[in-house]
């Protein structure tokens, strides 16, 4: 397979060795290039042999000098430099099944693809990966990889993915495992299915692989638009405890035996059992925060600290409004509070945005869209500023998921809107209007 080159950064060592924009990559050091992933592994020698098609059609080849891990210079269309791998499962709990329709087409893609997972953190189910990809994961050492698990019970991961494949493929968890390639192992949690003694069964298998850094249970989302998937009930109160209880009994387990607990519960178990969510230190180094895992605790650790370090703070009349999900509401409520208590003058309000787009059972921040917000906050006296969430919007930072932008937003509710990143600090300063 050959790779088209988009662009050549000038002084670097490929143009430097005469490569140019429009020529094409054809392998480094005779091995092939298939992705950015064999781009990556095969530049980092000080000497290269780099073959390639200029533009006029002509194989050449480019001897190359560079200091050790220096990049090559070569950027191309894609980071993957091909499609990406669609997912082929139907699992029983997939979220993007559950999406309405009219949505922006690139939500309703779903992916499983290993280079994904190294390159940004997208977990996958390996039920489409390759044996070539096995072994250059474990050749080229590719870690950490994020492993959507689910279950370890070969029959039950079948039943619940509809993929002949995906209890065959546990088998790679092992091989990884052994491999020393660390992995990170998510469970979305599913009443009557994988819950109970399925997830000891689950548990008890993975902490006994020595490379499962992290393992997270995330209860599953179901929204409104369930017509023709199987029925899911939400976990309640005494479902949530019934599975904390089990995780700290495996946590228990790893923290004697590796000296960190290694399995941990989503925060949203924690506030459907009503039950304390752990300090700071319980998380230890919060690998899984994208799946809402220690998400409150670092949160609130860090607005505690922002508030202690504060050596000026400002004594102005202020009025600013915050918007988030139901679930997080009751923290940034606290939080805010705390800063009135450092400026009288503050006036700040909270408002829990309810997500009936997508239902009303849906209470993350992250899936909260501006439809919502807006019906529930139109006609609101909302201050000088509404601070939101940065995780409402896509990547880019400008638009929600219902494909309304910031500006647009703000200028239909008059009121200039701030996204916030998920820090403490970051917070803070918002609240009180600290540059």
């Amino acid at each position: 397979m050959s790779v088209l080159i988009k662009s050549v950064e000038k002084g670097s060592p490929a143009y430097k060795a005469g490569i140019r924009d429009g020529d094409t990559l054809i392998s480094i050091d005779g091995n092939e290039i298939v992705d950015v992933l064999d781009y990556r592994f095969y530049q980092e020698n000080k000497r290269l042999k780099v073959e390639f098609i200029d533009s006029v059609g002509k194989t050449k080849t480019a001897k190359i000098k560079k200091d050790e891990y220096e990049e090559l210079g070569l950027d191309f269309e894609t980071y993957l430099m091909d499609s990406k791998h669609s997912c082929r499962n139907k699992c029983v709990f997939c979220f993007i099944d559950q999406l309405p329709k009219g949505l922006r087409e690139s939500l309703y893609f779903k992916d499983d693809d290993s280079r994904l997972s190294f390159l940004f953190g997208n977990y996958i189910t390996l039920t489409n990966i390759t044996e070539h990809e096995v072994e250059r994961i474990i050749k080229m050492h590719i870690s950490p990889i994020n492993i959507s698990v689910h279950t370890t019970n070969p029959e039950l991961r079948v039943k619940m993915m509809a993929n002949k494949n995906a209890g065959r493929v546990l088998e790679i968890i092992d091989r990884f495992n052994n491999a020393g390639i660390k992995l990170n192992c998510q469970l979305v949690l599913c009443p009557g299915y994988n819950d109970g003694e399925e997830l000891e069964r689950t548990l008890s298998d993975l902490s006994k692989l020595e490379n499962a850094e992290c393992i997270a249970a995330v209860p599953v989302g179901l929204t409104a638009y369930r017509e023709g998937l199987a029925e899911i009930e939400p976990f309640n109160k005494q479902t949530a405890g019934d599975v904390l209880r089990i995780i700290d009994k495996y946590g228990d387990i790893c923290l004697e035996k590796y000296g960190q607990r290694r399995i941990y519960g989503a925060d949203e178990f924690y506030l459907l059992a009503e039950r304390e969510i752990p300090e700071a230190d319980y998380y230890g180094d919060f690998l899984q925060l994208e799946n809402g895992v220690g998400l409150w605790s670092l949160l609130r650790s860090e607005a505690f600290e922002a508030l202690d370090s504060l050596e000026e703070i400002p004594s102005s009349v202020r009025k600013v409004s915050l918007a988030s999900g139901e679930a997080a509401y009751p923290l940034i409520k606290m939080i805010a509070e705390k800063c009135k208590e450092k400026n009288p003058l503050l006036a700040p309000q909270v408002f829990a945005i309810k997500n009936n787009f997508f239902g009303g059972k849906i209470n993350v921040s992250g899936l909260v869209t501006a439809t919502d917000i807006e019906e529930q906050l139109k006609g609101k006296v909302l201050g000088e500023e509404l601070l939101i969430p940065s995780v409402m919007l896509r990547a880019e930072g400008d638009m929600f998921l219902d494909s309304v932008t910031v500006e647009e937003l703000s200028n239909r509710l008059g009121v200039k809107i701030t996204p916030v990143n998920n820090d403490g600090f970051e917070l803070v300063n918002g609240i009180l209007g600290i540059e």
